[in-house]
């Protein structure tokens, strides 16, 4: 009876129903399917049982791209992986000019066409080592997308007093003078002045200013005190 038993397990695991056939990823967007499959260390025709769901969510969670991982196993021979990757909070031009998502947790990934979420800002003349470029990709992301959504570009503007002090553009044609640190508390006020007023100068620092942008006179005057009006 031990033989047979042992003859039969033998058997099984030389079959193809004992192997991987098939390695499903769900969900992934910056993360491909090659990278996954190279950071689990797995791949189709291993052995099905042989692989743990546990140790294969824990090693995909090395990629960095990656926040969560839940591992299904359906014999025989299926993997479904569902991949949730952190979230787009702006764009940067890397070095060779290629588009660059900056993910919540400060990560940097290329990204493709379909991939580019319009709606986020892009970010302009930081330092890569800079520690509040970090912060900011963690404020950004704690934010509700429906109120960074018309912020165009953000720059450092560091000052002694605010070492973490930037400047925005918004589409809707804002400046906008704040700190990192400020940014989650003072965006509301940012969304009143600009559904209320008209483009200007907002400072949200310790305390809160709007100003508004001089209007252009159609009739621009000459040196002499003229104006171009014929």
């Amino acid at each position: 009876m031990l033989f047979c038993l042992v003859l039969l397990a033998v058997l099984f695991f030389r079959s193809p129903i004992s192997k991987i056939s098939e390695i499903q990823f769900q969900g992934n967007v910056f993360a491909t399917k090659e990278q996954l499959l190279q950071a689990g260390e797995f791949n189709v025709d291993d052995q099905f049982f042989g692989v743990s769901a546990a140790t294969l969510e824990a090693k995909l969670l090395d990629v960095k791209s990656v926040q969560n991982v839940t591992v299904d196993k359906h014999f025989p021979g299926v993997i479904q992986i569902q991949i949730q990757e952190y979230i787009t909070v702006a764009y940067e031009l890397g070095q060779e000019g290629s588009l660059m998502a900056i993910l919540s947790n400060g990560v940097m990934v290329p990204v493709n066409k379909s991939g580019i979420a319009i709606e986020k800002p892009i970010l302009t003349q930081w330092n890569p080592t800079d520690p509040y470029k970090l912060e900011l990709s963690q404020v950004l992301g704690a934010i509700p997308n429906q109120l960074t959504s018309d912020i165009s570009e953000i720059m450092p503007s560091p000052t002694v007093s605010f070492p973490d002090r930037i400047k925005l553009y918004t589409r809707s044609k804002f400046e906008v003078i704040t700190a990192v640190s400020l940014l989650k508390d003072k965006v509301e006020y940012l969304n009143q002045v600009i559904e209320t007023e008209e483009p200007g100068l907002i400072t949200m620092l310790e305390a809160d200013s709007y100003v508004p942008f001089q209007p252009v006179d159609s009739e621009s005057e000459n040196g002499d005190g003229t104006t171009n009006n014929e």
